[in-house]
């Protein structure tokens, strides 16, 4: 048994930039805003890139080997992984929850995610929920465009988390590079976009009704409270774990030994590199490298210094 090594999915976005280049990507835009790092989805698929599965997507593994994610019952695969490079203010915007998504949606997943700040700028921030009260308030407020009254920005910093339950009106702000663990869904509504224009000239599409249908008010503001946990060669620090995902992050310095004993985890390589060992067989990851643990693959050792998120269900 061995790690399934995966080649992302690049998408061209407004306000992507050329910093995905630091990861060790020839991304393939100017502005390539998003790394599908893991994606199984009809609007992007990874691909693996070593082993006896080398070219396969994650959907084709999902769809025809099923054991390598322990038989779960899910009718696609669950997550989805990003890195964003978000060279400007991302649209402010809004997820349905999975009812809401389903009915309108043709059957699309609702979207609860979370982030990991991998790099900022001085003085980055994100906007992270609103002032309204009621919503009333909140459709008045949009109405108006009092964008500055009802938004709630907050600043940031490397290594701070955020998780962002469907319902959650929010957008990542200038200089931010993050690592998303979100459910496989692309559904997004934008509620505001600066007026910007694409590259034909327009106004980009807004979903004002929609994203007033499902937006939470008043706002919440779930705590993230990290659990950290001190072993031989390597730091646990455990941000997340509900109905959605659970999400790790590794920090590795010199020789751990480590389980995997979920349907299938994730790793995401943010920094560093290293050797992973298994059955006698040595395997080396680097920053940007990303790699899934099949089910089954059990005890495993990782040799060298680096920091990685991990998720799983």
């Amino acid at each position: 048994m061995e790690p399934l090594f995966f080649e992302p999915d690049f998408k061209e976005r407004i306000w992507g930039g050329e910093r995905l280049r630091d990861f060790g990507y020839n991304p393939p835009y100017p502005q390539t805003g998003e790394c599908w790092a893991f994606a199984a989805h009809s609007n992007g698929n990874s691909r693996v890139r070593n082993g006896e599965l080398n070219g396969l997507s994650l959907n084709d593994l999902w769809e025809g080997n099923r054991g390598l994610f322990g038989n779960i019952e899910c009718d696609r695969f669950p997550l989805l992984i990003k890195i964003l490079d978000a060279c400007d203010d991302l649209s402010v915007q809004v997820h349905p929850d999975d009812t809401y998504a389903r009915e309108n949606e043709n059957g699309e997943l609702g979207k609860t995610e979370c982030w990991y700040i991998i790099d900022c700028e001085e003085g980055a921030e994100i906007i992270y929920g609103h002032q309204a009260k009621t919503k009333e308030e909140l459709q008045l407020m949009v109405a108006n465009r009092e964008w500055d009254r009802l938004l709630r920005r907050i600043p940031v910093k490397c290594g701070d988390f955020f998780m962002v339950p469907s319902g959650t009106i929010h957008a990542i702000g200038k200089g931010i590079v993050i690592l998303e663990t979100q459910q496989n869904s692309d559904t997004t509504y934008r509620v505001y976009d600066y007026d910007r224009k694409d590259k034909d000239g327009n106004l980009r599409e807004l979903h004002i009704e929609r994203s007033l249908a499902v937006a939470t008010v008043p706002s919440i503001d779930p705590k993230v409270e990290p659990l950290i946990q001190v072993k031989d060669g390597v730091t646990v620090t455990t941000y997340v774990q509900n109905e959605y995902f659970t999400v790790h992050k590794w920090e590795v310095d010199g020789q751990a030994t480590l389980q995997q004993r979920k349907p299938f985890k994730l790793v995401s390589v943010l920094n560093g590199n290293g050797t992973l060992l298994k059955d006698k067989k040595e395997y080396s990851f680097k920053k940007g490298d990303h790699f899934l643990l099949p089910h089954g693959f059990d005890e495993f050792n990782l040799v060298g210094k680096a920091e990685m998120i991990v998720s799983h269900l």
